[in-house]
């Protein structure tokens, strides 16, 4: 908030306010485009894919799993119109009656990780965890995409819009 904001409310009586000012790692968590000796470092966002299924919650499963059938995923993710992330349907929970709502049958709050990650790291936590895919996020939820373990393994590659179906355990 701004230093005339903050005495106008110290003036109303508040008295635990804080000037927050959005540094180096909030920019880039907002996967930002960056300059200087570490810029071409590969990360998360540097690898993104973007054609992931997702779904509104309350659109029905027989709707999505047409959509995810057309993939090459075995999943989708529930957003809402500001694509912030509220959760996500496996293959096994579009096998629900076919007019059930996503949120009625998506596992809520799934892990994410941030695009400034370092691959490295990312592709050492997949290994140790039996992932095929990590959910990129930046700070306020929002969807980005999505970190396949295919890509971490090519580091030359610039497109991530094709990929083998994923249908193994995710997060």
């Amino acid at each position: 908030m701004s230093p005339r904001a903050a005495c106008r409310l110290e003036a109303l009586g508040f008295t635990d306010l804080y000037d927050y000012a959005a540094g180096k790692v909030d920019w880039l968590a907002h996967n930002l485009p960056t300059e200087g000796a570490r810029a071409d470092a590969p990360t998360a966002g540097s690898r993104l894919r973007h054609d992931v299924p997702t779904a509104m919650p309350d659109e029905t499963i027989t709707t999505i799993r047409a959509r995810v059938d057309a993939s090459p995923y075995g999943f989708a993710l529930v957003l809402t119109a500001d694509r912030t992330l509220l959760g996500r349907l496996r293959h096994a929970d579009l096998a629900a009656d076919s007019d059930t709502p996503a949120h009625e049958v998506m596992e809520p709050g799934p892990l994410t990780l941030r695009p400034h990650e370092a691959l490295a790291d990312i592709e050492s936590d997949m290994r140790d965890h039996h992932l095929t895919y990590m959910i990129v996020t930046n700070p306020e939820g929002q969807l980005l995409g999505i970190v396949h373990s295919d890509d971490l393994r090519d580091t030359n590659a610039t497109s991530f819009d094709e990929g083998s179906r994923s249908t193994g355990s995710g997060l």
